[in-house]
């Protein structure tokens, strides 16, 4: 055979298999890209329990911040309420009915439709079982005359008196589906392994004490929503390990205290290690007033006083935030705060002098080894629980057990797991704690959660807020006043007066604005909020945490 016909022959054999790769390229499937996961930190804990319960207090991050939805959300960053499970509210004319519109077309995770009566059920679950924790818990038996679906796509709630403040409370409230739930023969201890919700995150795929996997909802609202698979949520004993998991490039979204954020973090990578701080609601030491001699107020003030605020911010806190004055009310508030109330406020001055003749003139004398005694005879040591791991805390804790040994108060600190802290300190059984304040659009929130009827519970019930149990019926009485109008000056005008008395009785002690702790890394993420584009708070977590949602549906992968 030729030279010429063998060079023939060879080009159509690669013409041939040239066209056959081809053929073979554009008939076979392109192999989709592998799911994107995102890694999240929002809670702290040696070892993961299954509990996706809304209503428990030691559910699973996920529970509040992907699974389950509420009906509008109060959005911090912006001042603005966002519509999702419901498209809009109304009030009547006399502010004594409040409707709300529920978006038609919403799906539970099951493929069951979510209509106005999940609503109501979830609300009756509420009132019936007070023990129950939600936004909605505190006001339900007190304000509400009654609620109803007068069809598929209304909410109407009727109210015994006028309460505007609680339209946030019902708004934020998240939702369970009645047809699992009314089932269910202990709705505070159901641990819900497997949650049927309408958020954009539900099923759990995976499970074991190191981490947890939920994945995209198959049946979620908003189309094309959420923009990846799923949620990673790896196990952290405290501060020091994530942090080194954020450091380390592991972490996608989280919300750390971080010491020294700048060189032990967005150093490592500053294309794409980024962080904010916004400061947040009040870090308060609970003094329990149960205890005596802290039934005083001037005893409370005194201890206050003993308290150097600024060392604490400046080595525990990293003078991220400024030391708190003694409304307990934070920069968020600026517009409320009322000037005669924090120069009254003396009491967050630090001053151990005076701080040691309040001691005295309340009769608590030294003994030999220079211990305070009670009126009972018994030194004054106590012990204060801060939650293990959270290091910006427990260095917090510290100083003020290292500041009264001046006062001759002996400090023992104690550093419980979170469940057992909260559980500790939610029963009212704590003696000295560290603990965060209630928030909300107006300083309302604040003061109800510390010094309000409203929300206390029996010692040894589990409280959402006002751990000390503290009432007092002036405030009950203002915060009333406060609700009924929806006039601006009057409302400020009532504020002042309740800010004058949290001075005058210090039921807690304000430490510092609790900073809202966000770092996100954008190697693999786009879409997170920003300085420059701040349309959501940032952290993965501080209650009410619906923001969550915002950003769970806005952010995509890269």
């Amino acid at each position: 055979m030729s030279k010429k016909v063998l060079a023939f022959l060879s080009l159509a054999l690669i013409a041939s298999m040239l066209f056959s790769a081809c053929q073979k390229a554009t008939t076979e499937p392109t192999k989709p890209p592998a799911p994107v996961f995102m890694t999240i930190n929002t809670e702290q804990v040696s070892t993961w329990v299954r509990n996706f319960n809304p209503f428990s207090p030691d559910a699973r991050g996920a529970t509040g911040t992907a699974i389950y939805e509420p009906m509008m959300i109060y959005n911090k960053a912006t001042g603005k309420v966002v519509p999702w499970l419901a498209t809009e509210y109304t009030w009547n004319a006399d502010n004594t009915v409040l409707t709300f519109k529920i978006r038609p077309g919403v799906k539970w995770s099951d493929d069951q439709p979510f209509t106005a009566k999940d609503v109501v059920y979830t609300f009756d679950l509420l009132k019936n079982n007070p023990a129950l924790s939600g936004t909605a818990s505190g006001i339900l038996n007190e304000f509400i005359d009654s609620f109803s679906a007068p069809d598929d796509l209304t909410v109407e709630f009727k109210f015994k008196t006028v309460h505007t403040p609680a339209f946030y409370d019902l708004a934020n409230q998240i939702i369970v589906p009645e047809h699992i739930w009314k089932d269910v023969q202990d709705p505070l201890t159901w641990t819900n392994d497997n949650p049927v919700a309408t958020g954009p995150f539900t099923q759990v795929t995976k499970f074991d004490t190191q981490i947890y996997i939920v994945e995209k909802n198959p049946y979620y609202w908003q189309p094309g929503k959420p923009y990846f698979q799923g949620l990673r949520f790896p196990a952290y004993p405290g501060n020091d390990p994530a942090n080194m998991a954020l450091a380390n490039g592991e972490l996608d979204w989280a919300g750390n205290f971080v010491p020294d954020i700048e060189k032990t973090y967005v150093s490592k990578d500053p294309a794409n290690f980024h962080y904010y701080f916004v400061g947040g609601d009040a870090v308060l030491l609970y003094i329990n007033p149960a205890l005596k001699p802290f039934d005083n107020p001037e005893v409370r003030k005194a201890v206050s006083m003993g308290i150097d605020r600024k060392m604490v911010v400046n080595v525990a806190m990293f003078d991220y935030i400024p030391p708190a004055d003694a409304t307990g009310l934070g920069d968020s508030y600026k517009t409320w705060k009322n000037a005669k109330a924090i120069e009254a406020g003396t009491w967050t001055n630090y001053d151990v002098k005076k701080a040691n003749e309040m001691l005295d003139a309340a009769s608590l004398k030294k003994g030999a080894d220079g211990i305070r005694v009670d009126a009972d005879g018994k030194p004054m040591k106590y012990d204060l629980i801060a939650v293990s791991g959270w290091t910006d805390w427990v260095s917090a804790c510290q100083i003020v057990a290292q500041n009264m040994k001046d006062l001759g108060i002996d400090i023992t600190l104690k550093t419980p797991e979170e469940n057992a802290w909260y559980d500790e300190v939610s029963k009212g059984q704590h003696q000295w704690a560290i603990g965060w304040g209630s928030g909300g659009p107006t300083p309302y929130n604040f003061y109800r959660g510390q010094m309000s009827k409203l929300t206390i519970l029996p010692v040894g019930e589990s409280a959402g807020e006002n751990w000390n149990r503290y009432i007092n019926p002036e405030v009950d009485n203002l915060l009333e006043e406060f609700a009924k109008t929806s006039d601006p000056a009057k409302q400020k005008e009532i504020m002042d007066q309740i800010q004058m008395i949290f001075v005058n009785e210090a039921p807690a002690l304000p430490l510092f604005p609790g900073p809202d702790w966000y770092e996100y890394n954008t190697t693999r993420f786009t879409g997170f909020p920003t300085k420059d584009d701040p349309y959501a708070p940032g952290p993965p977590f501080t209650a009410p945490y619906e923001h969550t949602l915002i950003i769970l549906t806005t952010v995509k992968p890269k």
